[in-house]
């Protein structure tokens, strides 16, 4: 994970996500929750993408977001990190 690290404290309601190149990886799932994956309240986005890189918009709230990589015979365990949006 390239960013935003785990605990992270940001002004910005636009989020840059990205992560590291993965060898043989095809495709990332990207999952972002609110205020965590043990008791979300919301699952903010659930995608794959090819990109090492996803920018979303997010209100003001807790976080935490995962991120694995994946190819047509394996995935990673999920990276997990906690974010914060202030004002």
């Amino acid at each position: 994970v390239l960013g935003p690290v785990d605990n992270s404290t940001l002004q910005s309601t636009t989020v840059n996500f990205s992560w590291e190149t993965l060898d043989f990886a095809d495709t990332y799932k990207l999952q972002i929750a609110t205020p965590d994956f043990e008791t979300a309240q919301t699952i903010v986005e659930d995608t794959i993408v090819s990109a090492t890189a996803f920018t979303k918009t997010l209100e003001v709230s807790n976080y935490q977001w995962r991120i694995k990589a994946i190819n047509s015979a394996y995935e990673t365990p999920y990276s997990t990190q906690n974010l914060t949006i202030e004002d």
